[in-house]
């Protein structure tokens, strides 16, 4: 005899395990621990005191250094971007016409104002997952 199942039946199938699974699990009683906590437990004698900026030993005025790293790294993105749309702006002008070129120096300003709201975004991304993480005590 041979068997014919339905889709509602398969689907029936796979979701009456699915609930079972979510309603016995258990929930986790973990500890209350920031990502703030979590490194400095981890961090050696010769790293860093100031990593997210609310640690002890880190004075009010340091900067964090994570805080630090992204902001060097975001500041030579959104200058190369901005040097990319100088070049693409150059080569609009000297293109004399050609449309292959006058494409090209489209195309290099473009990518360079994309490159340009891209570091705006991920400076402000950065800048929130770093303030969400960090409680101030």
């Amino acid at each position: 005899m041979k068997i014919k199942f339905r889709k509602e039946q398969i689907l029936g199938l796979l979701v009456v395990p699915a609930f079972v699974a979510v309603g016995c699990s258990a929930p986790a009683f973990a500890a209350d621990l920031t990502l703030s906590n979590g490194a400095n437990s981890a961090k050696g004698t010769d790293q860093a005191q100031c990593l997210f900026g609310n640690e002890p030993g880190c004075d009010q005025g340091q900067t964090p250094i994570f805080r630090t790293v992204t902001n060097v790294l975001l500041f030579i993105i959104g200058a190369v971007s901005v040097i990319m749309l100088i070049i693409g702006g150059f080569r609009y002008v000297v293109s004399q016409g050609d449309q292959q070129q006058v494409q090209s120096a489209k195309n290099t300003i473009l990518y360079a104002v994309v490159g340009i709201v891209v570091a705006i975004l991920a400076y402000a991304a950065v800048n929130f997952v770093i303030g969400s993480f960090v409680k101030t005590e």
